[in-house]
This record gives structure tokens, C-alpha cells and sequence, in this order.
């Protein structure tokens, strides 16, 4: 038995709410990584990029995609493409 996914957000304008949030907080980080892409060496990059992907993930894996699970009319037309700084 694995563990199980916690409950997200029933309430459909706190979803909204939160997905709008979160995509804000998502394209700063991404923004954040730009900024140091352009202007720091590419090994201060390699490690903001690492330090980074796990918050990155967190925002994506355990809030935006349940929300969007539950709730699909929230999911932005290119989210699937919307992430790949980290990749």
C-alpha cells in the first residue's frame, strides 16, 4: 500500500485562486533562473538550477498538478510544455 495523495482543494474559486498563485510563483523562480543563466557563469548557473529544481518540482508535482487534477478546467493550454527550465 502506497501513500496516499493528500486532498486537494475543493472550492473552485480558491482553486483558481491558488493555481493563479502558484503560476506566479512558478514563472518567477523560472524568470530567477534566466537571470542567473545570463548573467553568472555557467557553473553558478549548474548549481542554482539544482538548488532551485527542487522547489521547481514541489510547486508542479505536489500542488499544481493535483489542483489541476481535480480540477481541469484550470490547467492552462501549454502547461504539458510551460516547465521545462529543469528539465
Amino acid at each position: 500500500m502506497g501513500a496516499e495523495e493528500p486532498e486537494m482543494i475543493d472550492n473552485p474559486s480558491v482553486a483558481k485562486q491558488i493555481s493563479e498563485l502558484m503560476m506566479e510563483m512558478f514563472t518567477r523562480l523560472s524568470d530567477s533562473c534566466e537571470t542567473v543563466r545570463e548573467h553568472c557563469s555557467q557553473q553558478e548557473y549548474a548549481a542554482y538550477i539544482k538548488s532551485t529544481s527542487g522547489i521547481a518540482g514541489a510547486i508542479v508535482l505536489d500542488v499544481m498538478e493535483p489542483l489541476y487534477k481535480k480540477h481541469p478546467h484550470l490547467k492552462p493550454q501549454n502547461w504539458d510544455d510551460s516547465h521545462t527550465v529543469w528539465k
